[in-house]
């Protein structure tokens, strides 16, 4: 299935467009302009005149042929079939349908579900929805949604059986500055399911890693089908709704769906080679991950830390994973010898004991990464400078006293660190992954926003940050494994 038009459409038409501010209409024909869409948009509403600026017609009929291949159905269920007719006599290829009143509302709605499949069928439109919050497309600046946020640009592409859950990953995207390609929320999907659309990306040159949220799946078969064929290609991080019988329970009022068999569907999606994360959070560390950082080559795992704490906690997440704690190499630990003083931990955790001086993280970092038998690189005490320097920047002495030049020198420091770790994974083509609690508790501090400035993610703890990585070796010993 080819769904070029619903992601990147020449024109859009928006049917049930309202003038009123709280309807889905209005909402839908607001995004789409407000947010930079470059190409054509229509707007049709039964008592015509102008919304926000834009003279809307009366009736499709009276709209130009061949100018729009995607259209917005904010229409009641029982127009639609009108609609779609309509639309498909003007050139219209693909359809979004954001109305409600479909199989969610019980055995009529299925009835009028499956015959709006069938005209979609029938007509050559790619239907997505019912029942669904559209669809953001950064590349071409596309913000086809009833709610927010538009997403800022990147190579995550999304596809989800939630509505909300695409908005909580928007907004993780914006949060950390990991941005976003396409996003879709495929409400009941009925005839375009959330496969399809990572089939889709799977070979679209905008999106490097796929999320999928799913609830369930008409056709099991199909869906593991469909995803193996995505994974020798592209990551797919995805997360379960309705694994517990409360969880089916509201699946089935949301979208009419019920979740399958969970231990199956678990081993099925392991098979092939899906990252099954629990929580939205987990997911969108893993997919940010996916999208910023290298494949590692194999387990083996170096922690720098300026301070002990993280570093034993690191270990202990590490132990729990399927990464490994390495053995510091006796020539890695010669090297880092020359730079640190005597009271660093000589082990791994690398703990510098606080002796890290203008060039020792830079250079730590460098040595370890480049050493053969090190895989990936975790660094946490990213920031602690920069606090230091907000100390002395919010007392009342500040700037007198010589303090201006060392709060400017340890902010100058943290962004140097951040900078470093994302040179020394570009240079050496592995995994150097930051972590640090300020990426949250204060996303201002000059050490998380360069990270957020280098295009990586800072993680909110080495937890999430061992977590994430975990994803990356799973994915990489899953290529190996089958030789792609």
């Amino acid at each position: 299935m080819s769904l070029g038009h619903l992601f990147d459409p020449q024109g859009v038409i928006v049917v049930g467009a309202s003038s009123h501010p709280g309807k889905f209409g209005f909402a839908a024909l607001h995004n789409i302009l407000a947010c930079g869409y470059a190409g054509k948009v229509f707007a049709v509403n039964r008592e015509g005149g102008e919304i926000l600026g834009l003279r809307t017609a009366t009736d499709v009929g009276a709209l130009p042929s061949g100018e729009a291949d995607l259209v917005v159905l904010c229409t009641p269920a029982a127009a639609n079939p009108d609609v779609l007719r309509a639309c498909a006599a003007k050139g219209v290829k693909a359809a979004y349908v954001v109305s409600g009143g479909y199989r969610e509302t019980g055995a009529d709605g299925r009835r009028a579900e499956e015959e709006l499949v069938e005209l979609a069928d029938k007509l050559d439109i790619a239907l997505a929805g019912p029942n669904g919050q559209g669809l953001i497309s950064t590349p071409s600046r596309l913000c086809a949604q009833i709610v927010g946020p538009y997403a800022v640009p990147g190579a995550i592409s999304v596809a989800s059986q939630s509505g909300n859950t695409t908005s909580s990953f928007l907004n993780y995207a914006n949060q950390t500055g990991v941005g976003v390609a396409r996003a879709i929320s495929a409400g009941n999907a009925a005839a375009t399911t959330v496969s399809d659309y990572l089939q889709w990306y799977r070979d679209d040159p905008a999106t490097r890693v796929a999320f999928a949220y799913l609830e369930h799946s008409a056709d099991g078969r199909s869906t593991f089908e469909g995803i193996r064929s995505v994974t020798p290609e592209k990551p797919v991080v995805l997360v379960k709704g309705g694994v517990t019988g409360a969880g089916q329970q509201a699946a089935a009022s949301h979208t009419g769906a019920l979740a399958g068999e969970q231990r199956i569907f678990t081993g099925a999606m392991r098979q092939a080679g899906v990252c099954l994360a629990g929580t939205i959070e987990e997911a969108f560390d893993a997919a940010a991950t996916f999208a910023t950082q290298p494949l590692p080559k194999g387990p083996n795992t170096m922690v720098v830390t300026t301070a002990g704490g993280w570093g034993v906690m690191t270990a202990d997440a590490l132990a729990a994973s399927s990464l490994r704690l390495m053995p510091l190499p006796d020539d890695l630990r010669a090297a880092i010898d020359t730079k640190l003083p005597p009271r660093w931990s000589r082990s791994n955790p690398i703990d510098m004991a606080g002796g890290e001086s203008r060039d020792t993280v830079p250079e730590v970092l460098q040595l370890v990464a480049e050493h053969p038998g090190v895989d990936a690189v975790v660094f946490l005490g990213l920031g602690i400078q920069s606090n230091t320097a907000r100390l002395l920047r919010d007392g009342r002495f500040y700037p007198e006293h010589g303090i201006e030049r060392i709060v400017a020198f340890h902010e100058r420091q943290d962004r140097r660190f951040a900078e470093a770790a994302a040179e020394a994974s570009a240079a050496t083509g592995k995994p150097v992954l930051v972590a640090t609690e300020l990426a949250v508790a204060d996303p201002t501090n000059p050490g998380p926003t360069a990270v957020r400035e280098s295009g990586r993610l800072c993680y909110a703890s080495a937890n999430r940050a061992v977590t994430a990585l975990e994803h990356l070796w799973r994915y990489a010993r899953f290529r190996q494994r089958r030789g792609f």
